[in-house]
């Protein structure tokens, strides 16, 4: 096989050193030199590994197939295409979807930009700025517009129909101006900044150095960031406030770009009065736009009557009987309901004995604490639940997985997915330590709970929680989470994926899950691991991919995580055809820079034996043969996969993948096309006593009871017959 393999087309540059240096705890893995397959039963020296090690490798596979049950599941919304940022926001009230690193073009510039609105004169500073130093940090409030505003600047300076490159949040400043990533005359934007892993990272020295690359080539660069950013010394020369456009006057300007609607004058003095009062220019932009679908839905959407619902409920003062279960059920939400009341109760518990036990604020009468659970009872919360939450709460019959709609329970839900996030943001913004602290107590209870529909409850409802109170989620929960039990790092990895779905937390989740694999313990890199797939390693691959390939070069325990987690990424990428091919070119180029009878060849090999024997992530079969019928290009990078395993000490792990993937496609007649194209891959980058072995190797496998079905044999001779010509 020829090592020059070729290299991937990567979205966005390499991140120049993928991790921290491993140090002697930290020792690598020395591959078996014979069958793979019992690799996995030793440790590093040969003997089997210890007890203690064993067991806590069984947890970790315990909880990767928690992940898998859970990712299988879920339908992953991924931003690779068009971004509406109007506002730097998504939509009328709701959470903004995270922009990928990778190219922006000029039509999704233009979508974003199709209201905007400059406002001033922070835009004329940020403007002047970027002239002079090719790089400007907008510091401000969340969803003040930064985002757009990013794009203006940009348009601004290299012209209008031009496209940008969106950089990772977590990208290294100190280390761009460094690498090759800055190329000539392009426009870059890194939004929400989280800044560097090391605090002493970026230096003032190094800015001015990367800000002279980019005068140097040409190129600008446009970061937004919270505004704590400004107290940084290395970036506080560069940074700009931000600030939101006035309200009227961005109305009236989306009013005029927008086709016109017959409103009377005293309407529109209505609508005026309540736009006066949004502060995020997304919900102006919405309300101007939604004119077009009439008044009264715009009148509705601006009242927004589910918020006001909520802040009524909740501004009626309502009995501990009342506000426990709603608490529990912000937390819970759609499991049996059965299995609600007593998680119900058990929160009452937790609020009793923190009242007990626990220190009250001085403010506080001693009478106020002993009222707080009068009337807690299951019957109670049964009977008067439509009562006490009217409007907020219904209930509704739910099967499970696979399960007959006969045996259906009844489940409490939100009147809809807002409300809840509503209803967490009043308890955070009403109630304080006598809640939350018992609260979480709870909450890390459940993160323990056997049932994973109760834990992937509890990880949705921390990360609406994490919109709130990120510091408080990061400290007392997933701190301790990921250092925790196997049900509480798979808690935590869930709890990062959920937070993806919010564009201010994305970044943020990105910046906890590689602050775990640096130097914490095995525990938190193996959480890391989990959190690197699903939504979050979807959505920032290439940092996903660098990192979890860096954890491959740790100790043992770590290594499996990581590769189990590289296989779990190309599971959920088998109906994304663009990532899937990526994950494989990643690989083979991670494979063609090892040296032969390397260590690190060694492991690459392991890694890559895994994601060839591969199952799907939910139907039968294994993930090579989906990924060779349904996604153009994959024989391709599958073909020299193998024959970089086959020309190797795993050869016989790689021809038993090879018989698994024939035998998954023998009942496809349309298979045939894709198994040619593998074995023309495969012919042409082995030699003729290469594949000679082969041809021989492969029927003498293929005698397995397993495999020995008449559709296998035939599609191995179409393979064979293509290395064959």
């Amino acid at each position: 096989m020829a090592d020059d393999a070729e290299a991937p087309d990567l979205s966005e540059p390499p991140v120049p050193g993928p991790g921290p240096v491993p140090g002697p705890e930290d020792e690598p893995a020395r591959e078996q030199q014979d069958d793979p397959a019992g690799a996995d039963r030793t440790d590093a020296g040969g003997a089997p590994p210890p007890r203690a090690e064993c067991s806590e490798r069984e947890e970790d596979g315990k909880g990767y197939a928690d992940l898998r049950r859970v990712l299988g599941q879920r339908v992953y919304n991924n931003f690779y295409g068009a971004v509406d940022a109007s506002g730097a926001a998504f939509g009328f009230g709701a959470a903004a979807a995270p922009l990928a690193p990778g190219a922006v073009g000029p039509d999704e510039v233009d979508r974003a930009l199709r209201c905007y609105l400059p406002p001033q004169p922070c835009f004329d500073d940020a403007l002047t700025k970027l002239r002079t130093e090719h790089i400007v940090v907008l510091t401000g409030p969340d969803s003040s517009g930064r985002g757009a505003g990013s794009f203006a600047l940009l348009r601004k300076m290299k012209g209008e129909r031009t496209g940008l490159r969106s950089l990772s949040p977590a990208n290294s400043l100190a280390e761009l101006a460094t690498s090759s990533a800055i190329k000539a005359g392009q426009a870059y934007v890194i939004l929400d900044y989280v800044g560097e892993m090391n605090v002493g990272a970026v230096q003032a020295f190094e800015i001015r150095r990367l800000s002279e690359e980019l005068r140097r080539k040409g190129a600008y660069l446009v970061i937004t960031a919270p505004e704590a950013t400004r107290r940084r010394l290395a970036l506080q020369d560069h940074c700009v406030p931000w600030q939101v456009p006035d309200p009227r006057e961005l109305f009236e300007h989306c009013r005029q770009l927008m086709p016109p609607v017959d409103v009377p004058a005293d309407v529109v003095d209505q609508l005026l009065e309540r736009v006066v009062e949004l502060r995020r220019p997304a919900d102006v932009v919405a309300a101007a736009t939604g004119l077009a679908d009439g008044l009264d839905a715009v009148l509705k959407m601006l009242q927004d009557s589910q918020k006001e619902l909520v802040r009524n409920w909740f501004g009626e003062q309502p009995t501990a009987g009342d506000l426990l279960p709603l608490a529990a059920l912000a937390f819970l939400e759609g499991i049996p309901e059965r299995t609600f009341e007593s998680a119900s109760f058990l929160l009452g518990i937790h609020v009793r004995d923190w009242e007990q036990t626990g220190e009250t604020p001085p403010a506080e009468p001693d009478a106020t604490a002993t009222t707080v659970l009068r009337g807690v009872t299951f019957e109670q919360t049964r009977a008067r639940w439509k009562e006490r939450a009217d409007g907020l709460v219904r209930t509704e019959r739910r099967s499970g997985p696979g399960q007959d709609p006969s045996r259906s329970e009844r489940c409490l839900v939100f009147a809809s997915p807002r409300i809840r996030a509503l209803v967490i943001g009043e308890l955070h913004d009403l109630y304080g330590y006598q809640l939350w602290y018992p609260l979480r107590q709870w909450l890390s209870e459940l993160s323990r709970s056997p049932d994973l529909d109760i834990r992937t409850e509890v990880a949705r409802g921390v990360a609406l929680y994490a919109r709130h109170a990120l510091a408080e989620v990061d400290e007392n929960l997933l701190q301790v989470w990921a250092d925790g039990l196997a049900g509480q790092r798979v808690t935590t990895a869930l709890t990062l994926q959920f937070m993806c779905e919010d564009e201010r937390l994305a970044p943020q989740a990105l910046n906890l899950a590689l602050s775990w694999a640096d130097r914490r313990g095995p525990n938190r890199a193996v959480t890391t691991a989990m959190a690197l797939t699903g939504t979050l390693g979807s959505l920032y691959r290439f940092e996903a991919l660098n990192w979890l390939w860096f954890l491959t070069h740790r100790g043992e325990r770590m290594a499996s995580a990581a590769r189990s987690s590289l296989v779990l990424l190309l599971q959920t990428a088998e109906q994304e055809p663009a990532r899937a091919l990526f994950t494989l070119r990643y690989v083979r180029t991670q494979i063609a820079g090892t040296a032969h009878r390397s260590q690190a060849r060694s492991l690459a090999l392991r890694t890559t034996v895994q994601l060839l024997e591969a199952e799907r992530l939910e139907c039968p079969g294994t993930l090579a043969s989906a990924l060779l019928r349904d996604v153009p290009g994959s024989a391709r990078q599958l073909g020299l996969l193998w024959v970089s395993v086959l020309l190797s000490v795993c050869r016989r792990a790689a021809v038993r993948a090879l018989c698994q993937t024939l035998a998954s496609l023998h009942d496809d007649p349309s298979a045939a096309d894709a198994v040619r194209d593998l074995g023309e891959v495969m012919r042409e980058a082995m030699t003729p006593r290469q594949w000679k072995a082969l041809g021989n190797a492969l029927p003498s496998a293929l005698r397995h009871p397993d495999y020995a079905v008449p559709g296998t044999r035939r599609l191995a001779q179409v393979l064979l017959g293509s290395l064959r010509s």
